[in-house]
């Protein structure tokens, strides 16, 4: 099943900080320690398609001859081929689903042409020319429940056309090509470059990877959602079977041939009895259908003798495809994750419109695998996992060393810029989660616990205590605005199968803010806020891209405080823009339910998007903890004696009151630069290669004697540049010079001093450049004293070029 969304699996990243209880699903690469929350009670799509990659939990590597002899199974060899191979004829039951969506297809085919067909306003906005230029919007002529928008790609020029994938109306709704608009809109399209036209072509490409499984074995699918490298498919064979390296290529030629075909995906709208009749053989897909649909059904697509359930969109047609390939065999799978549920099996998949982009995608995955941070991790000796606390990383001394140099690099902008750094409890009674509302939906991703017969919760978010923290004396209008900086330890109840390296953890700390403001100050703290991003990630050498997302349908508060709260947010990125600052772009209906927000993606050196910092305004945690502070008209009323203004008598009320007279309610900015301290080491490790700047490197010097008889002087060098706080380790073991040297490269030194008599005598030292291959074989003579203020000056500057 391709997912019952069009969004995007969330399998790779947790964002730093959604504060509030957000009932939106957000992508994976997320999203998201840099920050906010999922939702595991919405009904809106599988159990595993917003978590793709780990809601499941693992009970088998299927590659594994130890757990198949243990579990009686043998992988498909030749002697079993007739296992394997593809079934004949249909099965029954594909031939009976097929029938029924035929049948209704006709029917819905029948009410369409029933229908008034009025014309429309459509304008299609094609977006940027290939010098960056807009190109002219054009209007045509349509008609409702008639005009596609591939329709209208005849009018466009072929530069354009070849490449587009899914078209977008409105700016808000991906709309599939060959679906009839039903109201005036504004049409784009958009081609597989973008992230949003990837997806849906992976998405398209795993339902064809559905197709060859059912052909192929006869399986019964469960789902089958776009991942950040891709997409998978996962499903259920029979007894006995399970899928190995030797099963590739026959995928992949029906695959293959699907695409040739160049079948049409074609969508249609089910209602809830026609969708138990249509899928009354899977038990996956009936689970769906019977807990996760609204009353009014979905829609099911099919291509080629597949049909499956899924709110798509999807490309025109397979023809689409030039390059596919299985990527590999994943973990068997328990069905929502229960141990009591079946055993399914994980196929992951990659396409691509061109066999070149195959090609360059591989080199990808080779350089990735060279930087995966994991890796990277053991050889450096910077953290490792163990099994007693699954998700909490151990930081092992050099791990620590870079992070604390980030936490100082934060705390060093905090003094600048006004912040208050507090620390606030790690356990809370859940009475509190009860009023901010994250009980309600996010009580699952907590850790509880009981004592003294009360229930608790370990934080997953600072902002309920912040708001107590702002709450429990009077405010005034003179304290705001108040950024309030908290580095606590956050714990979130990740599913087993989701957990990834520092990516993706249980225990985790974050560069957290809440800023307490006036409407009023809206501008100047985003404003200040864009200069904190731009200064903290050109450290680190990450462009980062700004887009607004707007009020979406379903929203709290008043349109008037939402249309005032945006204007200020464009206020912002308009003066960022002028200045300098680069472009942003509008995402119209996807802000949070309680306010605005902007997402910030930064990318890195494998060109990679990252979503680590956030931006959102919100009005609804001030309100449900009743924050208020005093104005200035309320302070010229104030008696002489500083007591409080009295309050109007009246009635409880059930729900939050408003402020009182010369009161006003604070707005609320939730804010992460870095987002999670783990998550963002594991961006920078990749990022880097291991190859650390100067002043973030665990490993900044090593001093190598050339003989014995000059050890003293490398004890002396060592003590001199620890007494300056750098990170100095010496080698005065039996080995080779040599060998000193290579080792010293190998982990990665910044700075390589080798010594001998000529050295010690002169007070200098011999310098090799990790990064300049000159001075490998015969480093530069620099007096001692030299070579100190010049590493001296490339810490304190934080320079990203590994020179002096």
């Amino acid at each position: 099943m391709g997912p019952v969304s069009s969004e995007k699996p969330d399998g790779a990243a947790q964002l730093s900080d959604m504060d509030n209880p957000v009932l939106v699903h957000r992508p994976a690469n997320t999203a998201n320690q840099s920050g906010h929350k999922r939702s595991k009670s919405s009904k809106s799509m599988p159990p595993q398609s917003h978590k793709a990659e780990g809601k499941q939990t693992q009970v088998e590597n299927t590659e594994s001859k130890e757990s198949d002899q243990a579990k009686g199974t043998k992988p498909v060899s030749n002697a079993s081929a007739s296992q394997h191979s593809a079934v004949a004829t249909l099965p029954d039951f594909i031939i009976r689903r097929n029938e029924l969506f035929d049948e209704l297809m006709q029917r819905q085919k029948a009410e369409l042409l029933a229908k008034e067909h009025p014309p429309i306003n459509v304008v299609i906005d094609l977006g940027l020319d290939k010098d960056g230029k807009p190109r002219p919007a054009m209007p045509v002529a349509a008609k409702a429940w008639e005009s596609t928008p591939g329709s209208f790609l005849r009018h466009v020029d072929k530069d354009v056309s070849t490449d587009v994938v899914i078209a977008k109306v409105d700016g808000k709704e991906l709309w599939d090509l060959d679906r009839p608009l039903e109201y005036d809109c504004r049409l784009s399209y958009l081609a597989f470059t973008s992230s949003e036209g990837r997806n849906v072509f992976w998405h398209s490409s795993a339902h064809v990877l559905g197709e060859a499984a059912e052909c192929q074995y006869g399986c019964l699918l469960s789902h089958g959602p776009p991942v950040d490298q891709g997409f998978f498919y996962d499903m259920a064979l029979t007894e006995g079977q399970v899928v190995t390296q030797s099963d590739w290529s026959p995928l992949e030629s029906k695959a293959s041939k699907f695409f040739k075909e160049k079948q049409p995906f074609e969508r249609l709208h089910v209602s809830i009895p026609d969708l138990k009749k249509m899928f009354a053989y899977s038990k996956y897909k009936m689970y769906y259908v019977e807990n996760l649909l609204p009353p009014e059904g979905s829609t099911v697509y099919r291509c080629g003798t597949l049909v499956d359930l899924c709110l798509g969109p999807h490309i025109q047609n397979t023809g689409k495809i030039k390059a596919f390939q299985i990527m590999k065999v994943g973990v068997r799978l328990l069905f929502l994750g229960d141990k009591d549920d079946d055993s399914l099996q994980r196929i992951y998949g990659v396409a691509f419109p061109d066999k070149k982009q195959l090609a360059e995608h591989k080199k990808f995955l080779e350089e990735a695998a060279k930087r995966d941070h994991r890796k990277i991790g053991i050889e450096q000796e910077l953290f490792f996992f163990d099994e007693l606390s699954p998700g909490s990383v151990f930081l092992l001394p050099h791990g620590t060393i870079i992070f604390n140099a980030l936490q100082k690099l934060i705390r060093s902008e905090y003094q600048k810029r006004g912040y208050q750094e507090v620390q606030s409890p790690n356990m809370y009674d859940v009475e509190l989660w009860k009023k901010s509302g994250h009980w309600q939906h996010y009580q699952d991703d907590m850790f509880g616990l009981e004592v003294e017969k009360r229930k608790w919760a370990l934080k997953p978010m600072n902002c309920p205590g912040h708001c107590v923290m702002f709450g429990h004396r009077e405010r005034s209008y003179r304290e705001l605005p108040l950024r309030m900086a908290d580095f606590g330890v956050l714990h979130r109840n990740e599913a087993s199968g989701a957990l990834n390296g520092l990516t993706r953890v249980r225990k985790f700390q974050q560069d957290d803010t809440h800023i307490f403001c006036t409407q009023e100050q809206i501008t100047q703290e985003i404003e200040g806020l864009f200069d904190f991003l731009k200064c903290v990630y050109a450290l680190f050498g990450f462009p980062f891209k700004l887009k607004l997302s707007t009020r979406p349908e379903k929203y709290l508060g008043d349109i008037e405080t939402w249309n005032v709260a945006e204007a200020k947010l464009e206020e912002a990125l308009n003066s960022f823009k002028s200045a300098g600052g680069g472009e942003w772009e509008k995402n119209e209906g996807d802000g949070a339910f309680y306010g605005p927000k902007i997402d910030i993606t930064m990318s890195d050196a494998l060109k990679r998007e990252h979503q680590c910092a956030t931006i959102q305004l919100d009005f609804q945690l001030p309100q449900n903890f009743e924050l208020e502070y005093m104005t200035s008209e309320a302070s010229s009323k104030t008696k002489a004696n500083g007591e409080r203004e009295e309050k109007p008598d009246g009635p409880p009320s059930s729900g939050p009151k408003g402020p009182g007279p010369g009161r006003a309610r604070p707005v609320m900015i939730h804010r992460a630069i870095i987002g999670s301290f783990e998550r963002f080491m594991a961006i920078l490790t990749e990022h880097f290669g291991g190859k650390w700047p100067f002043w973030l490197s665990p490993r900044q010097v090593l001093v190598i004697p050339v003989m014995p008889a000059v050890n003293d002087y490398v004890e002396e060098v060592q003590k001199l540049f620890r007494a300056h706080k750098m990170h100095a380790d010496i080698d005065i073991s039996g080995n080779t010079m040599q060998k000193k040297i290579r080792t010293g490269q190998l982990q990665q030194y910044n700075f390589i001093f080798v010594v001998g008599a000529q050295e010690r005598e002169s007070r200098s030292v011999n310098i090799r450049n990790r990064d300049d291959q000159n001075t490998q074989s015969k480093g530069d003579l620099i007096p001692l004293d030299e070579a100190l203020s010049k590493l001296k000056a490339l810490k304190k500057e934080r320079r990203m070029i590994n020179a002096i």
